[in-house]
């Protein structure tokens, strides 16, 4: 855990303050928040620290008055606001002079020139956060206008029709792709002009997922055809994944099953690319109103939720760390508000340090390996139905939990996002390893299905861009791969004006052009496997929120799956097949867990309403990274709801490093004969402690004049030693 240098940039944060001691994480770069006169002061405060130093703002929202009041041009910019049908502005939080904006030419380029100076104080890279639209939007004088220059007609309001809505949507999407573009080269041109210096540019953006699901269009995979950008964080936390959704008919919380699915779908943004991934985790949420045990509960869920999927070994450890480390929230019993504990604080501190050293080159993923691809497209965004500004408000306030009493029963279906989660929860559930797919790569990319022999497909809440999506489809079938398509050709937006209704295509839906394209009659009712090549297709006349609303449905579509895999291995034993060469066999052993080793780091989550409530035990030595004191554990209980990230000492005869864990950054790690030193670094003041490889008891543990408390576990052999960080660090001497 030693010595990392933070070039890598393995591990950073957002803070808008300046430096402060308490919230002094000591990960890799720090994102500076926010444009205004202290921006400079802020800058050199953090690089004094010896941080990389990022700048982060928002692109959709911020406190741009002087543009929309005229001051910049002279030309008053409020018609570009975000508004509602009703002409009511959208608006960023509480605050009437921050509205949602229409990214115009005018607004991108005031954003380039208020991005500048950060350029000038030299900053390494920019984040522009959260491009957002939100689909009741559509409204205001400039979306007219844009309108107008992108369709060459007259606008039409997104309430008006299916075709209206979808198409505004689409409009939305590209307004901001082109304002990022706009954006990005103009400053990496000006960077490397005026200082001769490559500048980076990374979005922090929800999950298509979650933006689907909270009524929000973003550019999303679009990104990916822009290459002024250079990589992303996934912004998945509690707050996102704990949006309700329903499972056999029930509406609940599951944190971990959705932030699951929303890390696997934000990986698809860099799969197969060049561009860099940082997975987001928050040790609290934006709501204000909830406990530290919440808090904490629901961190662990998401932060197992994303170690899962190996492929990502790059984190934002918290946003707003001072709101963390100084903020004050409700006491668990009720009485007042209370700090952070202290051992949740140094649990913290040592998940994040830990995840610096999470890319791993050993990675074992235990239980069930046929991944199963769930494909998910962009326009699962475009589809989502314009409703009344009175319930939208209420919707855009909604924060996914139960409390709140839900009435509008339209409202509540449309946040549920049952389509995609009736597709893919049941077969979570099971511990069955699903990834939602981005269906507009398959375009992009030559072989990005090649990891994948199952795939679940509907139409019934999205649709395709393009139409050689379904020649790339048909030909990954063919070469051997299990499709298994669901919906009954009911969803309205099957009739918009798109490619497969429009010219000579006369298609009544897009999947009559994909079963053409596979060979299959396009009128085909029956349900049942259809052989296509060396590959299959099963089609399940069901709408996909069917199979969320009762166990019998969901049942159903778990059968079917496993029908496919069957077929597929039958069809490997052929001589045809066995020509492409033998595949391994398709297995689905149900589980209620999930569990991948990443070199001596191990994850596991057991789930609830599983296939049965027995809990996950784990034997061997182990280090429990998120109990208090660092413990050695020989068993390991995981119970249905509970997650754990663990250190296994016994991995690969003890080669994991000295370092076990630390709730500090170490640096200058020295050993010899008769000691070992290093420097730990982090916030202050905060009890710190090191869990550290030592083969025998040692005589003294001191930082330098004090001698310093500590345990030796002689079974083990390691010892653990408590402490806090000094101003410039705490240098700890072992004396063996």
């Amino acid at each position: 855990m030693s010595g990392r240098s933070r070039a890598e940039e393995r591990t950073g944060f957002q803070e808008g303050s300046s430096f402060g001691p308490a919230y002094d994480l000591q990960a890799d770069f720090v994102m500076v928040y926010g444009i205004n006169d202290s921006m400079p002061r802020r800058i050199a405060e953090w690089a004094a620290k010896g941080y990389r130093v990022h700048l982060m703002t928002g692109v959709s929202w911020g406190g741009y008055q002087d543009y929309l009041n005229g001051k910049v041009d002279g030309r008053s910019h409020w018609d570009e606001a975000q508004k509602y049908h009703d002409g009511e502005m959208i608006i960023h939080g509480t605050s009437a002079d921050i509205p949602y904006m229409v990214p115009t030419v005018s607004y991108s380029d005031f954003l380039v020139e208020r991005i500048r100076p950060a350029v000038d104080a030299g900053v390494e890279a920019i984040h522009l956060e959260e491009p957002e639209f939100w689909v009741e939007g559509g409204y205001s004088e400039a979306f007219k206008r844009e309108w107008q220059n992108y369709y060459n007609e007259p606008w039409i309001p997104p309430h008006a029709s299916e075709d209206a809505q979808y198409r505004a949507s689409k409009l939305k999407a590209y307004l901001y792709t082109r304002c990022l573009d706009r954006i990005c080269s103009a400053l990496k041109e000006y960077s490397l002009v005026r200082y001769q210096r490559p500048l980076r540019f990374f979005v922090p953006t929800h999950s298509l997922i979650n933006y689907t699901q909270w009524r929000i269009v973003s550019p999303e995979s679009r990104l990916l055809d822009l290459p002024s950008i250079n990589g992303y964080i996934a912004q998945i936390w509690t707050g996102t994944s704990r949006t309700a959704n329903v499972y056999e008919g029930t509406r609940a919380e599951r944190t971990f099953e959705t932030a699951f699915l929303e890390y696997g779908i934000m990986q698809e943004l860099v799969r197969g690319t060049d561009r860099k991934m940082w997975f987001l985790h928050d040790p609290i949420e934006d709501d204000p109103k909830r406990t530290w045990a919440d808090y904490r509960a629901n961190y662990i869920k998401t932060l197992a939720a994303s170690l899962l999927h190996p492929d990502v070994a790059r984190f934002e450890v918290s946003p707003w760390p001072r709101r963390v480390f100084e903020g004050r929230y409700p006491a668990e019993h009720g009485n007042g508000k209370e700090g952070i504990p202290s051992d949740y604080a140094s649990t913290l501190l040592t998940v994040m340090h830990s995840l610096g050293n999470m890319e791993q080159e050993d990675v074992q993923v235990y239980g069930n390996p046929a991944v199963t691809g769930v494909l998910l497209a962009d326009s699962a965004m475009f589809q989502r139905k314009v409703i009344g500004t009175e319930t939208a408000g209420f919707m855009m306030k909604y924060d996914g939990t139960n409390e709140v009493e839900l009435t509008d029963e339209a409202a509540v279906e449309l946040l549920n996002l049952s389509d995609f989660y009736g597709l893919t929860l049941p077969l979570v559930k099971r511990g069955l390893p699903v990834r939602p797919v981005q269906l507009d790569n398959v375009r992009r990319f030559p072989g990005y299905l090649d990891g994948y022999r199952v795939l679940v497909l509907s139409y019934e809440f999205m649709k395709p861009e393009y139409p050689d999506l379904h020649t790339a489809l048909a030909q990954w079938v063919r070469e051997g791969g299990a499709l298994i398509y669901v919906g009954d050709d009911s969803d309205p937006y099957h009739q918009i004006r798109e490619w497969w209704n429009q010219g000579k295509r006369k298609y009544a839906t897009p999947r009559a052009h994909l079963f053409e394209s596979l060979g299959l009659d396009r009128a085909a009712v029956c349900e049942g496997i259809s052989r296509v090549g060396k590959g299959t297709v099963t089609f399940l006349r069901m709408h996909p929120k069917q199979l969320a609303q009762s166990r019998s449905a969901a049942d159903i579509y778990r059968a079917k799956v496993r029908e496919a895999m069957a077929a597929l291995n039958d069809a490997s034993e052929t001589g045809e097949a066995a020509e492409a060469g033998k595949r391994e066999r398709l297995h689905w052993e149900p589980l209620n867990y999930y569990r991948i080793r990443r070199g001596p780091y191990v994850v596991a989550s057991v789930m609830t309403e599983s296939v049965n409530d027995t809990p996950l035990i784990l034997q061997g030595r182990y280090v429990d990274l998120l109990e208090k004191g660092l413990p050695v554990r020989e068993q390991i209980t995981v119970s249905p709801g509970q997650q754990v990230l663990l250190y296994d000492l016994d991995y690969k005869e003890r080669q994991g490093g000295k370092i076990v864990a630390a709730s500090s950054r170490v640096e200058d790690y020295n050993e010899n004969d008769r000691t070992i030193t290093f420097t730990a670094k982090g916030p202050r003041p905060l009890q710190a402690i090191v869990r550290i490889r030592c083969e025998s008891r040692p005589e003294a543990v001191t930082n330098g004049t004090d001698p310093l408390h500590y345990e030796y576990d002689a079974e083990s052999q390691t010892l653990v030693i408590f402490y806090e960080h000094g101003e410039e660090g705490t240098n700890i001497t072992i004396i063996k």
